[in-house]
């Protein structure tokens, strides 16, 4: 591939909104999958099935398209303009993730990513296909073989330019590109990722157990989240940014000029009051183009019962009994376990002597008996 075209390329990314990009061989190392198999055995992926299932095909570029030779890395920048950390200690509002604050990113990124594809196909007569997050494709590995940044510890990719903040979007094409240098690994000796993790995620360096991870709890996780998990929770009610925004890197990270990745006003600190008596339709709407929508009703309402059940604000729990025949039973359990965490024993008596009797569902009945 001619140098003139591949200056092309990047000045094309560039006008397209991409604030990196940078290219690599459609290959990664066996250690790589090596320690995806790792993970994968020691059944730290949780529920999430897909993981084993496309485990062999995950493992390279290669095993998942055989005719891949180059991978194109493109960066985008999402750094936001409020500190994470900072709302952790608004306890009457909930907490969701900067990634998901506005736009879903996923379509933000596969927009201009099929647009540059699209063109770098005309322009060379090579094949491409694009990949955002969806396919059995390690992206962050590739983003680091190709120099966009590092894996921390925390196993997230880390940016001396943009820090923490970068959604990854990947182009592999049949063309010949050259590759960029390699990261290398700038964590030294910092392990603060590790030490901030509320629930013990990160075990080890480079290592990350999601079955305690609060974005796999409150995200990919659908089911009734364990008694040990849910104080640490905090107000987190969509994914957790703890380990990201602690590190040291951010200091050179850069606030997003992308209107549709900048934080929408009215999900920066939403009310768990308001949050709580949202029905199917009015969450919908709410979340309209967000990838929060994506968890449905049930599963959001259960993340905001447990963050109102950690607020200190008993004034709330009107809020939850309104909840405790709700038709959802991860609703009802853990409208349970937050009136619990709210009211005094008295209260919460006569309350389980109404609701008690006619609960039919084992787990809600055990939440019940687990508050006596």
């Amino acid at each position: 591939m001619s140098e003139a075209v591949t200056q092309k390329l990047v000045d094309r990314a560039k006008s397209l909104g991409f604030d990196v990009i940078k290219f690599t061989k459609a290959e990664l190392p066996a250690h790589i999958g090596e320690r995806l198999a790792e993970f994968v055995e020691a059944e730290w992926h949780g529920s999430m099935n897909w993981m084993p299932e496309t485990l062999e095909r995950r493992k390279t570029p290669t095993a998942m398209w055989s005719g891949a030779v180059s991978a194109i890395v493109l960066g985008t920048n999402y750094g936001p303009d409020i500190n994470p950390l900072e709302r952790l200690a608004n306890r009457t509002a909930g907490n969701i993730s900067v990634y998901a604050l506005n736009r879903d990113y996923h379509d933000v990124v596969k927009g201009k990513l099929k647009q540059l594809a699209g063109w770098f196909a005309v322009e060379t007569d090579c094949d491409v296909k694009v990949f955002v997050d969806t396919a059995p494709l390690m992206e962050k590995p590739l983003a680091a073989q190709a120099g966009i940044g590092w894996q921390g510890k925390h196993s997230n990719l880390v940016s001396r330019e943009f820090g923490s903040w970068l959604f990854l979007g990947v182009i592999l094409t049949t063309a010949k590109l050259p590759s960029s240098a390699e990261s290398r690994d700038n964590c030294g000796h910092c392990t603060a990722c590790m030490e901030i993790c509320p629930t013990n995620a990160i075990p080890a360096p480079y290592k990350v157990d999601a079955r305690r991870c609060i974005s796999y709890l409150t995200i990919e996780y659908d089911g009734h989240i364990a008694p040990e998990f849910r104080s640490n929770i905090g107000n987190r009610i969509y994914g957790c940014d703890d380990c990201l925004a602690v590190c040291p890197w951010n200091k050179f990270a850069r606030t997003t000029t992308d209107n549709k990745l900048k934080p929408r006003d009215d999900l920066v600190a939403p009310q768990l009051a308001d949050l709580a008596i949202l029905d199917d339709a009015a969450f919908r709407k709410l979340f309209s183009g967000s990838p929060v929508k994506r968890i449905g009703r049930n599963r959001f309402i259960r993340n905001v019962l447990i963050a109102i059940g950690n607020s200190d604000k008993p004034e709330l729990s009107r809020a939850v009994i309104n909840l405790l025949n709700d038709p959802s039973v991860q609703v009802r359990a853990m409208a349970v376990w937050a009136l619990k965490q709210l009211v005094n024993v008295e209260s919460f008596n006569q309350i389980r002597e109404k609701h008690y009797p006619d609960e039919t569902d084992e787990d809600v009945r055990c939440e019940w008996e687990r508050s006596i």
